[in-house]
C-alpha cells in the first residue's frame, strides 16, 4: 500500500527552532534528505532553483523539463517527485504562509500571481544572466540562514521577497495574461474554488458569491481560461481525486464520497469522462 507523505518544513531543518522556514544548496538538501526523490506533498510553499544538472519535474501529474535556470514554485499539498542528473545543483527553499503574511501585513503571498493554480504555470525559466542576478538572492538568504547576526529573519523575508518580486516580473511578461478586470474575478474565484470545492459544485452557486450572473462567470473563464465555469470545476475536483488516489488505503468509493459525491457511479462516469480512464485504472498506472 503506498501513501504519499506530506512534509512539514521541521522535517528538513532538524533542531533549527525556526519552523517557518528551511533553505539549503539542492546538491546538499539531496544528501541530507534523499527521500524527497520519491512522491511527495508539503504543507509549505516551495521555491526551486536549478542551476546545474537536468531532469524531470511532476507536478500534480504534469510533467517539467529540467534544466540549467528552470524555476519551479510549489503551493501547499501539490504532489511532486523528481528524476535528476548526478550533477544537479541550485537552491531549494520552504516556507510557510504565515511567516510570509505576519511579516508583511499589507500584501499576502497570494498576491503573486504565478502561485495560482488557475490557468498559471508552476515552471518557468530564466536566462545565463537571469540567473546570475537571482542566484545573489538565493546566495545571501542562504548565509543569513547559516549565519546568526541580528535582523536575521528579516533580512530572509525581504531577500525572498526580493526573489518574489524578481519572479513575477519575468512572469508577467510570459505568463499572465494583459491586466484586466477579469484577472481580479478569477483570483476571486480561485479563492472561493479551493475553500468550497468539497461541497459546491454548480456553477451557479460561484457565480453568486462573486456577485455576478452565470452568464458573466462563463465569459470570463472563457476569455481568461478558455474553459467553461464547469469546466474549471471540474478540474479542480478531478485534481484532488488523482491525488486522492495515490493512497491505496482508500477505497474509490470513500475518495467519492470525500468530495462529496452521493452517487459512486456518477463520480466514476465523471473521472473518466476527465481523465480518459476510470480512478481504478488510474491509481494502478501509478
Amino acid at each position: 500500500m503506498k501513501k504519499y507523505p506530506i512534509y512539514s518544513i521541521q522535517r528538513f531543518n532538524c533542531n533549527d527552532v525556526n519552523s517557518d522556514f528551511y533553505i539549503n544548496t539542492f546538491k546538499n538538501h539531496l544528501v541530507d534528505h534523499s527521500f524527497v526523490e520519491e512522491s511527495h506533498r508539503h504543507n509549505s510553499y516551495v521555491l526551486v532553483l536549478f542551476t546545474h544538472g537536468s531532469g524531470t519535474h511532476d507536478i500534480d501529474f504534469d510533467s517539467f523539463i529540467i534544466q540549467p535556470g528552470s524555476m519551479f514554485f510549489l503551493q501547499p499539498g501539490q504532489i511532486h517527485h523528481w528524476v535528476l542528473s548526478d550533477d544537479i545543483d541550485g537552491f531549494v527553499v520552504f516556507y510557510s504562509q504565515e511567516m510570509y503574511n505576519l511579516y508583511f501585513r499589507q500584501k499576502t503571498i497570494d498576491a503573486y500571481s504565478f502561485y495560482s493554480s488557475l490557468g498559471n504555470s508552476p515552471e518557468m525559466v530564466f536566462d545565463i544572466k537571469e540567473v546570475k542576478a537571482i542566484e545573489s538572492y538565493f546566495l545571501d538568504m542562504l548565509g543569513e540562514y547559516q549565519g546568526n547576526k541580528i535582523m536575521k529573519q528579516d533580512k530572509i523575508i525581504n531577500l525572498l521577497d526580493s526573489i518574489h518580486i524578481e519572479i513575477a516580473r519575468k512572469y508577467n511578461e510570459t505568463h499572465v495574461l494583459e491586466t484586466h478586470s477579469y484577472n481580479v474575478k478569477i483570483k476571486d474565484f480561485h479563492a472561493l474554488l479551493e475553500k468550497f470545492f468539497w461541497i459546491e459544485k454548480a456553477p451557479s452557486f460561484y457565480a453568486s458569491e462573486l456577485h455576478i450572473t452565470l452568464k458573466h462567470l462563463n465569459r470570463i473563464c472563457n476569455e481568461r481560461l478558455k474553459k467553461t465555469t464547469t469546466q474549471v470545476i471540474t478540474d479542480r475536483i478531478v485534481l484532488e481525486a488523482k491525488r486522492m488516489l495515490m493512497d491505496k488505503k482508500r477505497t474509490v468509493n470513500e475518495i467519492a464520497t470525500a468530495l462529496g459525491f452521493d452517487d459512486y457511479s456518477y463520480f466514476v462516469r465523471l473521472f473518466k469522462k476527465h481523465a480518459a480512464m476510470t480512478p481504478t485504472a488510474f491509481r494502478d498506472s501509478k
